[in-house]
């Protein structure tokens, strides 16, 4: 049965346009709320409309922009959903669709810091009842990290809808490293599921270590096939490239580099123009703003991830089940 708890849906600055697109896919408008910074640096951020007792969404994505750092978006979010709380609201959920500091999920080097389970205690300190985000760096260390309800979705429906428009025949998915050989597979065994083809699978090896990458190994069928290198974002872009090459020393007719977050930092201009990768596909979790106008522009394309988010919401809010749109 449909909840009955008024929704309300917000979107802080920076993420204003993602926002709007989620509330023109849920037909229901932005909540107004008020942003304002002091002399001294600090903010103060509050909803503007009563928010006793509704279902309350706050739409933030947490990348480092040119105006705002990871650190100013985390702290208003927090800041705002314990305004949120403190205002009645009854249940509030965190829609961070890039969610900062993910990827410090474990320990590499001794007494590093576990930021992940960090970032989680903040958001359970101010109450908030769900986090949800898309394509999380590593799901079962995200789910692991908090105590409070978490949605980690999947980028997949977005990219396996591009992917039928393209009408490609001969592909193969890679997994640009062992790490994401478990998302690679879901992807493979989706798309394989909504094609009804056969989808061929390949994984480059990586290693990381002080910022160096490193590691030759390539292994899987790619032959006269489109690869298709998923992976859950490029920033510098040497990852996608270096498997990228690979493919193509392989027999990959094609490559396609399909990432949830576009975050383009220094050298993936180099990267993504090169003539190893095809295209680099990415979603507007992250709006492309360092992408370069000329050669780069012209081969990233940016899908909307606002309709998946949109259905994300409606279902959380009427209490549905989310187990098609999850990383599992």
């Amino acid at each position: 049965m449909p909840s009955l708890k008024p929704l309300k849906l917000f979107a802080l600055g920076g993420s204003e346009d993602l926002g709007a697109s989620i509330a023109g896919s849920l037909g229901t408008p932005l909540a107004a709320h008020e942003e304002r910074s002091f002399e001294d640096g600090e903010h103060k951020v509050r909803p503007l409309e009563p928010v006793a007792g509704a279902d309350v969404y706050v739409v933030h994505s947490l990348y480092g922009g040119p105006i705002q750092s990871p650190h100013d978006k985390l702290c208003r979010l927090l800041f705002f959903i314990g305004a949120l709380k403190d205002a009645g609201a009854r249940r509030v959920t965190a829609v961070a669709p890039y969610l900062c500091y993910s990827r410090k999920d474990r320990r590499t080097k001794s007494l590093d810091p576990v930021t992940t389970r960090y970032v989680a205690n903040m958001f359970e300190a101010v109450g908030t009842d769900t986090v949800a985000t898309l394509e999380v760096h590593n799901p079962a260390a995200f789910e692991n990290a908090f105590r409070c309800r978490t949605v980690t979705l999947t980028a997949a429906p977005i990219f396996i809808e591009h992917v039928k428009s393209l009408g490609l025949g001969g592909l193969s998915v890679v997994s640009p490293d062992t790490g994401g050989a478990k998302r690679a597979e879901l992807f493979r065994e989706a798309l394989e599921e909504t094609l009804k083809l056969p989808v061929g699978k390949a994984f480059a090896d990586k290693h990381r270590s002080a910022g160096v990458v490193s590691g030759e190994l390539f292994v899987g069928d790619v032959k006269g096939a489109t690869a298709l290198i998923i992976d859950d974002l490029i920033s510098s872009g040497t990852t996608l490239l270096r498997a990228a090459e690979a493919a193509r020393r392989a027999g990959a007719c094609e490559v396609l580099a399909l990432v949830a977050h576009g975050l383009f930092m220094e050298g993936s201009e180099a990267a993504v123009t090169h003539p190893a990768i095809g295209r680099v596909i990415t979603t507007d979790s992250v709006p492309p703003f360092r992408v370069k106008r000329g050669p780069m522009r012209n081969k990233v394309q940016v899908l909307s991830c606002a309709p998946l988010l949109a259905e994300t919401i409606r279902r959380l809010h009427e209490d549905k089940p989310l187990s098609d749109l999850l990383v599992c």
